[in-house]
């Protein structure tokens, strides 16, 4: 078996923790300006690493068999928990009709599908040399915002946006990665992490969807003639924020670098408590100060844990990883485990 790099473990983890947060606090930013700022700022490079160390790891696209099982792996997926997430959106909402649409992407699902989407433009991309074909990718991405039409749908419009950080993690060797770890670039990249969170602070009423990519320009309020030049900044946020995230990442085996493997489960699943938590009047009891919002963290982590665990991986794999043996050893596991259990309390 090849063994793990714990490095990518690690900030696998630590970016769905920082995923099922930002989803977590999402509804009530506006009860805290300070909450606000970090919510805008773990939004600059949460998903951007994610998707950067997924290029990274998609370097055997062109092994046989490849497409094949990306689309065991994704699309089937997607398609099963996009009718899953619309009958629970049918009843949490108390929706007068149902219907799977499953062109539109419900929530967090989009990612799915974007992923097999960057997997398939490499087929073209990866062909050209590195600059011209980043170079390329980045031209789309600031073109698309033009378009209307080119949204939600398909999750089309986060496909071409992100596709240059996918094809730039794509494009980078373990080296890089290895080098932005150094001491130097830490105490380089600690001043830009406390600039960037200050000016969240300081500009509130900047809008935070330009970080989502998956509306057009005019949606977002721009000035046509300006509108690429801004995501072109939000461009260069984005690559500057995942550098600096990656440079804090350890290399070494700690207590949850076990879970980062397990993180599709955690993005999948997490959705479901996310959604019921604020639909809940659980809310209306707390007063919003910094001390929930730790609360809320601490929340998050055991979230992730809990939806990272064996027990959780196991009773889910048939559905997520369609591996119904799995599910065979885990109904025996649980069996000999509830016997044994039952033994113990008749003693």
């Amino acid at each position: 078996m090849e063994k793990r790099d714990y490095y990518f473990d690690n900030a696998k983890f630590i970016l769905i923790l920082f995923v099922v947060f930002g989803h977590l606090i999402q509804s009530y930013i506006d009860k805290n300006s300070i909450i606000e700022a970090v919510y805008k700022f773990i939004y600059t490079f949460h998903m951007p690493a994610f998707i950067l160390v997924s290029g990274y790891f998609a370097k055997g696209f062109y092994n046989k068999g490849y497409i094949w099982k990306l689309t065991k792996k994704l699309i089937l997926p997607y398609l099963i928990f996009q009718t899953i997430y619309t009958v629970f959106y049918y009843y949490l909402y108390d929706k007068s009709t149902f219907a799977v649409d499953p062109l539109n992407p419900q929530w967090a699902l989009w990612f799915l599908l974007s992923l097999f989407c960057w997997n398939l433009l490499l087929l073209a991309f990866a062909k050209l040399k590195p600059i011209p074909s980043l170079a390329l990718a980045f031209a789309i991405g600031l073109l698309v915002g033009y378009f209307d039409w080119i949204s939600n749908y398909l999750s089309l419009s986060r496909t071409f946006v992100f596709f240059p950080l996918f094809l730039l993690g794509y494009f980078m060797d373990r080296k890089t990665f290895s080098r932005l770890t150094e001491t130097k670039s830490k105490i380089f990249t600690s001043v830009i992490i406390l600039t960037v969170l200050v000016s969240m602070y300081l500009f509130p009423d900047w809008n935070e969807k330009w970080l989502l990519g998956s509306k057009p320009y005019d949606v977002l309020g721009a000035e046509v003639p300006y509108s690429a030049l801004l995501r072109a900044g939000v461009y260069i946020l984005n690559i500057v924020m995942v550098l600096c995230f990656f440079s804090y990442v350890p290399d070494k085996k700690y207590f949850f670098t076990k879970w980062g493997k397990n993180t599709l489960y955690v993005y999948l699943l997490h959705g479901f408590l996310i959604k019921t938590f604020r639909e809940s009047d659980v809310s209306n009891h707390y007063s919003f100060d910094i001390g929930t919002y730790v609360i809320l963290a601490l929340v998050s982590f055991m979230l992730s844990i809990l939806l990272s665990s064996k027990f959780i991986t196991s009773l889910t794999q048939p559905v997520i990883e369609l591996r119904a043996n799995k599910w065979k050893k885990f109904k025996e596991r649980f069996k000999v485990g509830f016997l044994h259990l039952k033994r113990m309390l008749g003693n």
